[in-house]
């Protein structure tokens, strides 16, 4: 009985969603939101590895639907790479939490977890907390901007001292 106990304990253990919630900004204005935006930082992650001078570009499109043109330099191949895809929010009730799809039938999550109130920086991550990274509308941040953006994300659960800075000396 005490090794059924101890083994249905462990189950529950199993079971049990240990990921805290993400938690985002309140109020997103899309039109606002839309344009450039330049990588200041991430965490590692695949899809970007190699590149340098990334940025996004964000413009609305029918049906509430966002276009999303990412860029990046590749040293290695000596050329700009890029990705073009798709983001909507799926709940109105949540406008920062959004899903972003670069081929289907796979999206990810895109929550804008902190955001600046003239939308030049913002901090955006994943409930994962496998993928984090800091925009700005320029190619620079403020040191103390940035620090403030790592410190949230530290608190949400991210390990930023993985995190990768962006250089921008293309062009």
């Amino acid at each position: 009985m005490k090794q059924l106990c101890i083994l249905l304990g462990m189950m529950g253990l199993l079971s049990c969603n240990t990921t805290k919630e993400l938690p985002t900004i309140k109020v997103l204005d899309v039109n606002k939101y839309q344009g450039t935006w330049y990588e200041i930082a991430r965490l590692p992650n695949r899809f970007e590895k190699g590149l340098k001078c990334i940025s996004a570009n964000y413009s609305l499109m029918e049906h509430g639907r966002i276009k999303v043109l990412n860029k990046g330099y590749s040293e290695k191949k000596k050329k700009y790479k890029t990705a073009e895809g798709t983001a909507w929010i799926p709940d109105a009730d949540f406008p920062a939490r959004l899903k972003v799809r670069f081929f289907w039938p796979f999206s990810g999550n895109y929550y804008i977890m902190a955001l600046a109130e003239n939308y030049s920086y913002a901090l955006v991550g994943d409930p994962s907390r496998k993928y984090l990274w800091i925009l700005s509308r320029s190619k620079k941040l403020d040191d103390k901007t940035y620090k403030d953006l790592l410190e949230i994300a530290k608190v949400n659960g991210f390990l930023v001292a993985s995190m990768i800075n962006v250089e921008h000396d293309c062009e």
